[in-house]
């Protein structure tokens, strides 16, 4: 603020007013962030063109940049990775030491034949073998993409087999939950499947002489980084060349591969770390996530901030639910982020981590995922820590980052995302196309082009997919597909998803509106709402999972229901209240 202050506009005094110019002056505003956050590359004279085009702006249109360059930058003994699994496993990489292993798996993907806009694919844990071969690759040019290996075999050809790796890395196993894996068996599948693949690369985690004979064309991580290279040439390229591929869920055919380019990925990723969550030199960062989660990218980025990733391997309930804050106070994390759920099942668990842990190093807890319910920051500054920001935020694998924040200078409310995102033109839209009042619910849209946006779907050569997602609702508009409420303290409130949305008697019901009160009852553990078709209309169901030793008895689908009748309306009471094992 004090830059766009000085050299910007002498009127800007707060978020509000930062916000207000980022969006009135997106050509300063996304240029300030490039020279404020230290982008290496040169960004040319042109900010964006076609800035009135949704979809088809151009964004640095004559910049020239590498991803892994930028998050490269520092190369000294700062610790960059500490990686820690559930079984107790741990490693350190220092910036130095980073650096120099990545030159070595570029030599050997140069050697491989990689090239710019080839694609690289991690079938791979939370390791930092995952950091350095998708680091590998973007230095480049080539295009990375990854899924966790929790994945089953059908789910990673669907992904991987629309953009035909060259060269897929893999481990031998994973833990979770005090279970040992084996993944090998999934890769020998999904290497018959995809016949682009020429070389698998197995790093040796859980198995020290994993049994690779049987997968063709495989080699462990060792031998295939076993060369003498100590430096590495970065390939500067176009600000939208495609750095990353990520896949929606796909609720109807194959998933749609979303394809983000590198320059607006890191322009939007240190936006929202540097600014938005004040990630700095000295922070400890750790996301518990997959490499098959858009949050693990998001992460990675804080390298570029030169700060301390921490990656976590396995479940985060074991052995105990109190894992993830042993790790914070053994790693001394400062940024600690989770999906809400998380959250909620800490308080079903009863953990009190003011009491058990020290946390003296804990200053911000990142939620996402899901809504976090009001009773969930009342938990947070309860019972794990009152001196703390809690950031609820949200946006997506569409994005690969948010279009609700947190923000350092700004109260936290309960139950609400902080703020709009730096640059981010957010609308609350009716269905008719009209802008919602305050406290109205409508649907989260974008109003003006982000340099976030993805450059297209991969082999979706018309664009006809992409215009489809996000443009046909609502035109001239990114419509997101949330269904969101501002509030009249200029903070956000997310009701669910726009296709989680049940129309019952024409009425529209949010299922999170649902799940907020259904999950705050002690008794349920985790529930699932879906819309049936039903005598020519849509009726609520609703399955929960109970405590242990708990039946759904006639005094509990009772309390069930009023709690819902009481909080929400008559029309969110399920007409079906069904027990199952687990969600």
């Amino acid at each position: 603020m004090d830059l766009a202050r000085r050299e910007l506009d002498p009127g800007i005094h707060d978020y509000a007013g930062l916000y207000a110019y980022s969006i009135e002056h997106p050509r300063q505003f996304w240029r300030a962030v490039w020279d404020f956050c230290g982008v290496v590359g040169k960004p040319g004279v042109t900010v964006v063109e076609g800035f009135d085009r949704l979809p088809g702006a151009r964004w640095f249109p004559e910049a020239r940049l590498n991803f892994a360059e930028n998050l490269l930058r520092f190369r000294d003994d700062h610790p960059a990775l500490v990686f820690r699994a559930e079984t107790g496993q741990s490693e350190q990489y220092s910036y130095r030491e980073l650096y120099a292993a990545v030159a070595k798996a570029a030599a050997a993907l140069r050697g491989a034949g990689i090239e710019p806009g080839d694609r690289v694919a991690g079938f791979l844990p939370n390791l930092p073998e995952a950091v350095i071969a998708m680091l590998a690759a973007s230095s480049i040019g080539a295009i990375w993409s990854s899924c966790s290996p929790d994945f089953g075999v059908d789910g990673v050809v669907q992904r991987f087999g629309q953009i035909r790796p060259r060269v897929l890395f893999c481990a031998a196993a994973h833990p979770y939950n005090g279970k040992q894996h084996d993944d090998l068996g999934k890769v020998r599948e999904i290497v018959q499947a995809i016949d682009s693949i020429e070389h698998v690369v197995v790093v040796p985690y859980l198995a020290e002489d994993p049994r690779i004979d049987e997968i063709p064309n495989a080699v462990t991580y060792a031998a295939f980084t076993d060369n003498d290279a100590q430096d590495m040439d970065f390939e500067r390229l176009p600000f939208d060349h495609p750095l990353y591929i990520l896949y929606s869920s796909g609720t109807t055919g194959a998933p749609k591969c979303i394809t983000h380019g590198a320059g607006g990925t890191l322009l939007q990723h240190l936006k929202e770390l540097v600014l938005h969550i004040n990630l700095r030199r000295q922070d400890r960062l750790c996301y518990f996530t997959t490499t098959g989660w858009m949050m693990w990218n998001w992460m990675l980025s804080g390298l570029a901030v030169g700060a301390t990733l921490v990656l976590y391997d396995g479940s985060p309930f074991h052995p105990g639910p109190e894992a993830l804050f042993d790790l914070v106070d053994d790693e001394r994390v400062t940024m600690l982020g989770v999906g809400a759920k998380a959250i909620t099942a800490w308080e079903k668990a009863g953990l009190v981590p003011r009491e058990s842990h020290r946390l003296n190093s804990l200053v911000t807890l990142l939620s996402t995922g899901s809504p976090l319910a009001p009773t969930g920051f009342d938990y947070v500054y309860r019972e794990i820590k009152q001196n703390l920001c809690l950031s609820s935020i949200a946006g997506g694998t569409d994005i690969v980052s948010c279009f609700l924040s947190g923000c350092p200078v700004l109260p936290v409310y309960r139950g609400e995302l902080q703020c709009a995102g730096l640059g981010m033109d957010v609308r609350v839209l009716r269905e008719d196309g009209s802008e919602a009042d305050v406290e109205e619910t409508g649907e989260l849209c974008c109003g003006s082009p982000f340099p976030a946006m993805p450059v297209g779907f991969w082999g979706d050569d018309n664009d006809e997919k992409y215009h489809a997602a996000y443009f046909e609702t609502f035109p001239g508009f990114w419509a997101h597909g949330d269904t969101i409420r501002k509030t009249g303290n200029g903070g956000y409130v997310i009701e669910g998803r726009s296709d989680a949305t049940l129309n019952q008697g024409v009425v529209r019901i949010g299922t999170a509106e649902i799940y907020r009160q259904v999950e705050a009852l002690d008794e349920v553990i985790e529930s699932i709402c879906v819309g049936q078709e039903w005598e020519d209309d849509v009726r609520v169901v609703l399955f929960v999972k109970l405590r242990e030793g708990l039946s759904l008895d006639e005094l509990t689908e009772t309390r069930i229901r009023k709690a819902i009748r009481d909080n929400t309306t008559p029309r969110h009471v399920p007409e079906k209240i069904i027990q199952v094992g687990d969600i």
